[in-house]
């Protein structure tokens, strides 16, 4: 029988699609007051690989990732979740989200998102919300699974994925 033992602190961190830069930053700021300080945000992405968002936020999306210096305890993946759809509705105009907010945390191992669809990959949670393993790290860079979807495949997302980890590394070594 092994032991039972509570998992490391993990990494937060949250993806953005918008098409406005204005709303970024707000939703920017609003997870900053609630998570604390920013230790990681990438350069904006053009985000181009599916048109899932264009109806309702347009077209000429942007993509951006930022984590936070805070750990977080894994189980909080749900609450987070619950959060982030909070601060889009927020932000919403005429009904319409003008941001798309991702959270998941990273460890050592892998990069998991949270999602409030189910599918044959994806664990439940809690409050609705599910857990997908995106990225598992291997060969020393994160590598995707069948199920990956395409713009978390490139090389930009990967080095950022990677850049994330060493901070997270970092901060695991201060830790012990």
């Amino acid at each position: 029988m092994g032991k039972i033992t509570k998992p490391y602190p993990a990494k937060l961190i949250v993806g953005f699609i918008f098409k406005d830069k204005i709303f970024y930053q707000k939703a920017r700021i609003i997870l900053e007051k609630t998570f604390g300080k920013i230790d990681f945000e990438s350069q904006i992405l053009s985000f181009f690989h599916t048109d899932y968002y264009q109806k309702e936020i347009g077209s000429n999306l942007f993509r951006k990732f930022i984590s936070f210096k805070k750990l977080i305890q894994i189980e909080q993946l749900s609450k987070i979740k619950v959060f982030t759809n909070k601060v889009e509705n927020k932000l919403s105009l005429d009904s319409r989200r003008q941001i798309n907010i991702d959270p998941g945390y990273l460890d050592m191992a892998k990069l998991v998102l949270a999602s409030t669809k189910d599918y044959k990959h994806r664990i439940y949670l809690d409050r609705g919300i599910y857990a997908e393993i995106t990225l598992f790290y291997q060969d020393k860079t994160f590598q995707p699974w069948e199920w990956t979807y395409p713009d978390y495949r490139t090389s930009d997302y990967i080095r950022i994925f990677n850049q994330i980890r060493q901070l997270y590394a970092q901060q695991c070594k201060k830790i012990h």
